[in-house]
């Protein structure tokens, strides 16, 4: 961590999130979900399959910096940061473009599950182009994280919370709501990524969970 702070220019900026479709959603489709697919619903595939689907669409975000050079890679390996008793472990969705909702969802809970009982092999935690990491689970607002050298972006979740907003209806009056808010930040190599690039990138993900629209399985 401290090699990765003295080599990338680290900067963050953070998003606010309204994730109340998502949810609803959750909590109408979990228990049958369950049931369905044999895993539970969490949050973390919605939030995965909107960074792959942003990651497409901004490349310079799936990239890493070898020596001089920038390698913008062709697939997507999703770093999932998973924590145990002894420490933090980031297993690997290898190739997660191919893979839809469902198929995500059975990874993680998969990789997590064996990271926990060290039943990982080496390859599943190398290789890595892009991370996730929920440190809302412990109930902060953001955090700030370090990037995984050679990557040049990590994502930050924080923790889900019921806040009041301001919501505009369909005729602009505006009105306020409790809805369901996280936060997430992301910390990007200033090197090679600019702020309008993390910004686009952002709101790419946050226009996904806010507007979700994909089929779950």
């Amino acid at each position: 961590m401290v090699e990765s702070k003295q080599t990338s220019a680290h900067v963050h900026t953070v998003f606010k999130v309204d994730m109340t479709r998502i949810v609803r959603m959750r909590e109408k489709e979990k228990a049958k979900y369950e049931q369905r697919n044999g895993v539970k619903l969490t949050f973390m595939p919605f939030i995965a399959r909107a960074v792959v689907a942003a990651l497409r669409k901004h490349p310079g975000l799936n990239a890493s910096v070898e020596g001089d050079a920038i390698r913008y890679h062709k697939n997507i390996n999703l770093g999932i940061a998973v924590a145990l008793e002894w420490g933090l472990i980031v297993p690997v969705i290898k190739q997660t473009e191919e893979r839809n909702f469902l198929g995500i969802a059975r990874a993680i809970v998969d990789l997590a599950d064996r990271a926990r009982n060290k039943k990982l092999k080496p390859d599943e935690v190398a290789d890595g182009t892009f991370t996730l990491t929920n440190s809302g689970i412990f109930g902060e607002q953001f955090g700030t994280p370090v990037i995984a050298q050679p990557q040049t972006a990590i994502l930050g979740i924080g923790g889900l919370f019921k806040e009041p907003l301001v919501v505009t209806d369909k005729d602009g009056a505006d009105s306020i709501a409790i809805r369901s808010i996280v936060r997430l930040s992301l910390g990007f190599d200033h090197r090679i990524i600019d702020g309008a690039d993390a910004g686009k990138f952002m709101s790419e993900v946050k226009n996904t969970l806010e507007n979700w629209s994909e089929d779950i399985g």
